[in-house]
């Protein structure tokens, strides 16, 4: 029933203070809300305290008319650069990622990540140099280092560049394309500032090659993943943060509930807050001190032999990352045909 129909019960203000928190409301009490969008309205409308990106999100958002003006101001970027076609459409592609995420830093509180080439992944001193240049140009900007995370696959060489950027430059990172223990064990060893593993693609996975079709919240497989890190680096004090990532339903990210941050769509946002079903913390440092776990150490002979033994894991990281380079591409051919 309305506030206005409850009118003879209660007056109007009253009636909206007993009115019961959202979903998306609720959740903001014990997680922080990550927006995972590169659309700027979306981010105005949900008020989420980070945002993150990546080059499918920028893709579909610079196809969009509203943001000519960021494509356009890159464009004349890479071309002032000079240089060969393809170190203007570079210089472009870096200027854009940056742009975006300016733009983002003036609607978002906290901080912004941003995306090194996914087609660097197996190249630690290559993925150095381009989160260097990147903070370069953010800072050129006027923005400081500290509201950026710089956004790396979770390689091997990836986590070895970030372990290299924390511990050296002061450059904070958050590892993606995370979907083993294996990787999140690697990431806390290496001091990163934040991990992102991703829910929904490994439900995707296991609805794929398993007979099972349907999980509920906290039977789901991704929500296992996520519960198991995160109770591991609580028990263990690590330093480093899990952001849950790529939810494919509001199930998912209520059972991880309690989680340090979650980066959640729009459409799932709009969900939330459209809801008014209760949620209840599911994760907490508390819960995590009283799990019966054992610390591992893993160098680079057991994180790849742990990781090709992961059949899901080795499957959606190199699925990801082919992914995100083909978008990178896209996204460099409608910078390369301005440019020209």
């Amino acid at each position: 029933m309305s506030c206005r129909g409850l009118s003879i019960l209660m007056s109007e203000p009253q009636c909206k203070r007993n009115k019961m928190a959202n979903s998306l409301e609720q959740l903001k009490a014990f997680t922080t809300v990550v927006a995972d969008t590169g659309d700027f309205e979306a981010m105005k409308n949900y008020k989420p305290t980070d945002a993150t990106t990546n080059p499918s999100l920028i893709l579909a958002a610079a196809n969009l008319p509203q943001y000519k003006p960021l494509i356009q101001k890159a464009v004349r970027y890479g071309d002032k650069i000079g240089g060969n076609e393809d170190e203007k459409v570079a210089a472009a592609m870096d200027m854009l990622c940056v742009l975006f995420g300016i733009e983002i830093l003036k609607i978002v509180p906290g901080r912004v990540s941003t995306e090194v080439d996914a087609r660097l992944s197996f190249n630690k001193e290559a993925s150095i140099l381009k989160a260097q240049r990147l903070i370069q140009l953010y800072e050129d900007e006027g923005i400081g280092k500290e509201r950026i995370l710089i956004k790396l696959a979770s390689t091997w060489e990836g986590i070895q560049a970030a372990k290299e950027l924390e511990q050296k430059h002061g450059i904070h990172c958050n590892l993606t394309l995370l979907f083993s223990f294996a990787q999140a064990v690697a990431c806390a060893e290496a001091g990163v500032t934040l991990i992102s593993p991703f829910v929904g693609r490994i439900l995707d996975w296991y609805v794929a090659n398993t007979e099972k079709k349907s999980y509920s919240g906290e039977e789901d497989p991704g929500v296992i993943s996520v519960t198991k890190i995160y109770n591991y680096y609580k028990k263990f004090n690590y330093k480093t943060v899990v952001m849950g990532a790529s939810f494919r339903n509001v199930e998912e990210v209520k059972a991880l509930a309690g989680c340090d941050l979650l980066t959640i769509s729009p459409k799932l946002l709009g969900e939330l807050e459209a809801s008014s079903d209760t949620v209840t913390r599911k994760l907490s440092k508390d819960t995590a001190a009283k799990q019966q776990l054992e610390k591992v150490h893993l160098d680079e002979a057991q994180f790849r032999w742990l990781q090709n033994e992961d059949i899901m894991a080795t499957d959606k990281l190199s699925d990801g990352i082919r992914k995100f380079a083909a978008d990178a591409i896209k996204l460099e051919n409608i910078l390369r045909e301005l440019l020209k």
